[in-house]
């Protein structure tokens, strides 16, 4: 007789009492491999005369990593899906963003 399988519906929720630290970052640097994809949070602070005139000379600007996240290639669809859904409800409540960076 074959063994039939059982589904288990659950939800997972983050655990609030973690000592995981929020972290704030206003840049993100993507890269991928052919197995994960890894997310570099950095916090760019404004730039003086003087960071201006060497990233104009040098072509870069260094931004002090805050966080670094590696994310299986299969999270990737349904982080873009839940991306966009947040992003769609924080449009119909506050509106389009202001000063939005590309």
């Amino acid at each position: 007789m074959a063994e039939e399988k059982k589904s288990v519906n659950f939800t997972i929720v983050p655990e609030e009492e973690s000592a995981a630290p929020r972290v704030y970052s206003n840049f993100c640097s993507i890269q991928h491999s052919p197995f994960d994809f890894t997310l570099t949070f950095c916090d760019m602070l404004p730039m003086g005369e003087r960071e201006v005139r060497e990233a104009e000379a040098t072509h870069t600007v260094k931004a002090p990593v805050k966080a670094r996240l590696v994310v299986p290639v299969q999270m990737i669809p349904g982080l873009m899906a839940a991306l966009q859904e947040n992003f769609r409800l924080f449009q119909e409540a506050y509106g389009p963003p202001k000063g939005t960076l590309h």
